[in-house]
């Protein structure tokens, strides 16, 4: 099928804006919904299979409405993945604010991950690399914390190497699981900035807690970010998850697709999903390549992967020696 649409009146900033350095933003659309799409000047001419056109042509007229200044690569690629609405991201979805002014959920998945924070104590968000599980539940502590609705931000995960033996790590505490945390570093600094990061972390208002220190504790009036959860036993889950105390929020991460236990232990994400789906006040979600917010490739990357070994759902059991017959 081909579809042909022109813009009118003509306005040469805006088609620029539109298709994008070296027309990049064009090109994205033709490798995303395999169609072709011609243009001159604002005159376009789409051909591709009848629904893949239509909806090349919706997004090429939903770029050109926000075309008034650059249009970033990834705001084309949030409106080519499948279940983004064609309008701004996240429109009318709850809005956490930081530093860097309003985060809200890009997808619709997201957007039900920020309210299943903010309406339960104990969260989980559970998906693929990419989707936004520990940058949203990073914005989600930062917004408490600027609130007041709590009095410090607790972030944890276990030490374990993605398939690595790093060895003996130099310095305190801190600097030993400092590569560790380094993902949650990393959103708090882009949340609430460098310098007032430091300052949180002198006023003990943020505190790097490893998950093997976590027992006897009870965390009141915080904000606790369980990361890499994956990575945890059941044992592990447990004793995390009754650490929670008054006025507290736990939000649990974790990528069932990328387990560093070995092959015999059974992961504690897992574990707690089947163990705690039906008990009230925990809410579960669910996110995939749909709402990955990175690279183009890396939803594609993830798909590859699941379609040639879906996740690890259960630890094989352990091999017995046979005994030789007497």
């Amino acid at each position: 099928m081909i579809l042909r649409h022109t813009f009118s009146p003509p306005d040469n900033t805006r088609m620029a804006h539109l298709c994008g350095p070296l027309d990049a933003h064009i090109r994205a659309i033709e490798a995303a919904l395999q169609v072709k799409v011609a243009h001159r000047f604002e005159q376009f001419r789409i051909e591709g299979p009848k629904a893949r056109a239509q909806q090349a042509l919706e997004v090429i007229q939903a770029l050109y409405e926000m075309a008034r200044g650059p249009i970033p690569p990834e705001q084309v690629q949030l409106m080519l993945s499948g279940d983004t609405a064609l309008t701004e991201p996240g429109e009318g979805a709850l809005a956490m604010q930081t530093r860097r002014g309003e985060v809200r959920g890009r997808t619709p998945n997201q957007a039900r991950y920020l309210e299943n924070m903010a309406q339960h104590d104990i969260t989980f968000g559970i998906g693929p690399a990419g989707t936004g599980k520990t940058y949203l539940a990073v914005a989600c502590a930062v917004d408490a914390l600027e609130r007041s609705a709590v009095q410090r931000i607790v972030l944890t995960r276990p030490a374990v190497e993605a398939g690595e033996k790093l060895g003996f790590l130099p310095g305190d505490l801190g600097q030993k699981v400092d590569p560790y945390l380094r993902p949650l570093y990393d959103a708090l600094y882009d949340l609430m900035g460098f310098d007032k990061v430091q300052k949180a972390f002198e006023r003990q208002q943020i505190e790097i807690a490893p998950l093997a220190f976590m027992r006897g504790r009870t965390l009141n009036h915080a904000f606790v970010i369980l990361d890499e959860a994956q990575n945890t036993t059941p044992e592990q889950m447990k004793m995390f998850l009754t650490r929670i105390g008054f006025g507290s929020k736990a939000v649990v991460t974790g990528d069932v697709s990328q387990i560093d236990l070995p092959a015999t232990q059974l992961s504690g994400l897992i574990d707690a999903e089947r163990v705690l789906k039906r008990v009230n006040g925990i809410g579960f979600n669910r996110l995939t390549s749909a709402d990955v917010v990175r690279h183009p490739l890396v939803a594609r990357i993830v798909d590859a992967y699941e379609a040639r070994s879906p996740a690890r759902e259960d630890a094989p059991a352990p091999r017995r020696a046979r005994r030789s017959a007497a």
